[in-house]
């Protein structure tokens, strides 16, 4: 069961494998009919109300990297071009845009410099990518802040600071939220990745304000996330990766309602080989969660969703990249050997799945990807996704490592949505209200 010559032939396998994706025709972009929304985005916003000279409160993600020579140089703006669309937007309407963020956890705490510090480090590039003047405050509600409010004009862009300099802005204070809300009279959410919190400056601010919407970011990923998801072209497919389990459950219940077909992997899928009565050897296992396993197994039968657990599974003799690594089916894993990606017999059975699939979503790798004889469930996968994309499904990636394995494999460009939100993605996937989703106002 784990000859050498085995494990050579899936070496060769893997490497015939990416070399044909490699050569994968070029994207081409695809247009899907999301479900409609019932949430007011900022261009119903601007079709509502005469912006011009209006002040307009932007909740935004500024959480950019800073170079750990001087902690203060952006290394990467991907999530300040991101932002770019809905202030350009706002600023040829005539609105003056008013940035909020969050920088870091500094819990309360005033910090100069650094990744839980002020903003100051984003100052230059905002006025970069923006094309305009980027005025900042050293607070973001008080009397100073509210006067640097009033005395914009038209089309001006100011920019408050770390609003997690406020102990209450985590627990929904309503006197921060107050605060903020006298800066503007209407609010535009688009930071995704903290919309599944109830934060004074995402949710508790909408109280006084006009009318709240969502931003250009925000609203494409309601539209693919929940949309597509809850409206799909179907067969829809979920492929639900990542080591614990116990983060995935209440995910895959949810998409047992909604999906025709279920592809499993990842270290979670130890818990339902145990739930199966096999031997795991040294495996990640998450013992309390054997039976909720179980359970998810005995539904999906139930509801005739087609749930599948990898047949074969790559396995080590340890927990490192120079490990010895076999071949074994899922139901003859044993001793000290540990599985840390899936086998090529299951990414076969994955890509007649996801071939046949028109609306497919991929959240959590398929094995350890980080390390590289164990990269290449996770990898195919995103292959596989890509070529979906090409021939004109709707492909959605969601999840911080998911992200980051397409972005690796250099297949980002190649995918219909990527996520920007790993909490509030898996929340949306599993059905939640999100906070500050739920706040806006209806359309």
């Amino acid at each position: 069961m784990f000859a050498s010559a085995t494990t050579s032939i899936l070496r060769k396998a893997i490497r015939s494998s990416t070399a044909a994706s490699c050569n994968a025709q070029q994207f081409r972009s695809i247009s899907i009919t999301p479900a409609l929304l019932e949430k007011l985005n900022v261009q119903g916003l601007a079709d509502k109300v005469n912006l011009e000279g209006q002040n307009v409160l932007m909740r935004v993600d500024l959480n950019v990297p800073l170079s750990k020579d001087d902690d203060v140089t952006v290394t990467d703006d991907t999530r300040l071009q991101a932002i770019a669309p809905t202030a350009k937007f706002l600023l040829e309407k005539g609105a003056n845009v008013i940035l909020c963020s969050h920088f870091g956890r500094p819990k309360g705490e005033i910090i100069e410099t650094g990744k839980n510090g002020r903003l100051n480090p984003v100052v230059d590039p905002l006025k970069s990518i923006l094309g305009v003047d980027v005025k900042k405050v050293n607070d973001c509600m008080g009397e100073e802040v509210e006067a640097a409010a009033k005395s914009l004009t038209k089309g001006e862009v100011l920019l408050l600071e770390n609003t997690r300099f406020y102990k209450g802005e985590t627990k929904n204070d309503a006197t921060l939220a107050a605060g903020l809300g006298r800066l503007a009279d209407y609010f535009v959410m688009d930071a995704f990745g903290t919309a599944h919190r109830a934060h004074s400056s995402t949710a508790g601010v909408t109280d006084y304000m006009k009318l709240s919407a969502a931003g250009f970011l925000l609203d494409k990923e309601l539209k693919y996330l929940k949309g597509a998801v809850d409206k799909p072209n179907r067969p829809l497919c979920a492929i639900i990766g990542g080591a614990k389990v116990s983060t995935k459950l209440p995910v895959i219940e949810s998409l047992l309602e909604k999906c025709d077909t279920i592809l499993l992997g990842g270290g979670m899928i130890f818990t339902f080989y145990k739930a199966l009565g096999y031997d795991i050897g040294k495996s990640m296992l998450e013992e309390e969660y054997v039976e909720l396993a179980g359970k998810l197994m005995k539904m999906a039968e139930e509801k005739g969703v087609k749930l599948i657990l990898p047949p074969d599974v790559i396995l080590a003799d340890k927990f490192a990249e120079d490990a010895t690594t076999a071949i074994a089916k899922a139901s003859e894993i044993s001793g000290d050997w540990m599985g840390l990606d899936v086998g090529p017999e299951t990414l076969e059975i994955f890509k007649e799945e996801i071939g046949k699939s028109n609306t497919i979503v991929f959240n959590g790798p398929m094995g350890v990807f980080e390390m590289k004889p164990f990269a290449c469930g996770t990898i195919t996968v995103a292959e596989l996704m890509a070529e979906a994309t090409d021939r004109g499904a709707t492909t959605i990636v969601g999840g911080g490592d998911s992200v980051a394995a397409v972005n690796q494999a250099g297949l980002g460009d190649r995918v219909s949505h990527i996520s920007t939100g790993g909490g509030a993605s898996l929340e949306l996937l599993e059905g939640k209200e999100l906070p500050g989703v739920a706040a806006l106002s209806e359309a």
